[in-house]
C-alpha cells in the first residue's frame, strides 16, 4: 500500500512506541520523530512510566540543536498539556521554537482530548492531525478501551487441537497441545498485559504458576476466580512470589501478596470482574482458561481480542474449546501450529 511521506513518518512513530511494549503502563506507548527537509534528525519514544515522553527524547536526540525549530514533530499521541511525573510536552514544543506538528491521534483522556492541540495552535504552531489514526489509536488500544470504556482491554487466548477440544477428556492426565515456540511466544505475551486471569478448575487441574518464566520481562498480575476458594494453598498460586488477586464470595483481606476480593456470584461474574480490575487501575488482561471461563466472557461480548493456537494433533474426545462467531481476521503460522487472530470490533 503506497503511503505519502508523512504516514511513512508517522508509521517509524508507531515503530519506535512499541518498542516500549508493556513498559509504560500506566501510559501510553508513543514514537516521536522530528525532520528537518525531509531527512529525520531525530527520534525517541517514552521508554517507561514517570520518565520523559517521546517528543523530549525526540529533541534531546538531536545532535544540530539549531534546526530544531526548522524542523517539523512528528508524534503518534496528541502531546501532553498537563503536570505529572513530567513537565508538559506542549511548553517543550513551543519553548524549542518548533512551527509544525503532526499528530498522529488525539488523547481522549480528560487531562489531555485536545488541550495539548490548542495550545500549541494558540502559540503560534501548525498542527495537522489526524495521521494514521486507526493504526494509532490500535498501538494504544489497551489505553484508549481502559478510559474510554472504563474496563480492562481483555484478550481471550487458548490452545486447541486439530478435532476442537482445549483439554483431554481425563483433566487428570497432563497434556500439551501447542508446540514449545507458541508456548514461548504465549509466554512473551504475559510480558505486555498486566494481569493473567484463569477460572478454578484450571488454577486446581494444572497447578499453573501464571508468570512469564520463558520471556524476559514483567510478570503479570495473577487473577484466580475462586468462588468458593476451592484451590489448595500449596499451589503456586500463593507462593507470594507475584501479586495475586482471588475472586470469591467468602472473603475480602490482603496477606501475603494475595488480594481476596469478594463479588455476588449471583449477579452477572464477568462485569463485576472487570470493574475490580478497573478499580485497580489494570488496563489489560489476558484470560487463558478454562472453557467455562472463556466462554463467559464471550457470552456476555466482554473481550476485544481473541488469540487461539490449533495444533495439528487430535484428541478424538475432550473438552470442548470455545467458539467465536466472526472469522479471524489474522491467519499465522507458529512452526506446526495455526495462529488465529480474532478482533471484536
Amino acid at each position: 500500500m503506497f503511503m505519502t511521506f508523512d504516514e511513512t513518518i508517522m508509521h517509524r512513530c508507531l515503530e519506535l512506541a512499541k518498542m516500549a511494549s508493556g513498559q509504560t503502563i500506566p501510559n501510553p506507548m508513543v514514537g516521536s520523530v522530528l525532520v528537518f527537509e525531509n531527512k529525520i534528525i531525530g527520534e525517541g519514544y517514552h521508554q517507561r512510566a514517570g520518565e520523559a515522553h517521546a517528543e523530549v527524547n525526540a529533541i534531546n536526540s538531536v545532535e544540530n540543536k539549531s534546526l530544531i525549530p526548522l524542523s517539523t514533530l512528528y508524534v503518534s499521541l496528541e502531546p501532553c498539556s498537563h503536570y505529572g511525573k513530567t513537565p508538559p510536552c506542549c511548553e517543550r514544543i513551543v519553548q524549542e521554537g518548533i512551527k509544525k506538528v503532526i499528530v498522529g491521534t488525539l488523547d481522549t483522556t480528560t487531562k489531555v482530548n485536545g488541550k495539548g492541540i490548542s495550545y500549541l495552535q494558540q502559540n503560534n504552531v501548525e498542527v495537522l492531525t489526524p495521521m494514521l489514526n486507526d493504526a494509532c489509536r490500535f498501538s494504544n488500544r489497551r489505553f484508549f478501551t481502559y478510559h474510554e470504556k472504563h474496563r480492562p482491554y481483555i484478550i481471550l487466548k487458548w490452545a486447541e487441537s486439530a478435532d476442537g477440544f482445549i483439554a483431554p477428556e481425563n483433566t487428570q492426565q497432563q497434556y500439551s497441545i501447542s508446540n514449545t515456540f507458541s508456548k514461548t511466544l504465549s509466554h512473551k505475551w504475559r510480558t505486555e498485559e498486566q494481569a493473567i486471569l484463569v477460572g478454578t478448575k484450571t488454577a486446581i487441574i494444572d497447578n499453573p504458576q501464571l508468570n512469564s518464566r520463558l520471556w524476559e520481562g514483567n510478570a503479570p498480575i495473577r487473577v484466580v476466580i475462586d468462588k468458593n476458594l476451592a484451590i489448595p494453598t500449596s499451589h503456586h498460586l500463593f507462593d507470594g512470589s507475584v501479586k495475586t488477586i482471588l475472586i470469591n464470595q467468602k472473603k475480602e483481606i490482603s496477606e501475603n501478596n494475595i488480594n481476596y476480593i469478594k463479588i455476588n456470584f449471583q449477579e452477572n461474574p464477568a462485569t463485576q470482574i472487570l470493574n475490580v480490575l478497573y478499580q485497580l487501575n489494570i488496563q489489560s488482561v489476558i484470560i487463558e482458561g478454562g472453557t467455562k471461563t472463556l466462554q463467559l466472557f464471550i457470552q456476555n461480548n466482554l473481550w476485544d481480542e481473541g488469540r487461539v493456537f490449533t495444533a495439528k494433533k487430535q484428541l478424538i474426545r475432550g473438552i470442548k474449546a470455545p467458539e467465536f462467531s466472526i472469522s479471524p481476521s489474522e491467519i499465522t503460522t507458529i512452526a506446526d501450529d495455526t495462529l488465529k487472530i480474532f478482533y471484536n470490533v
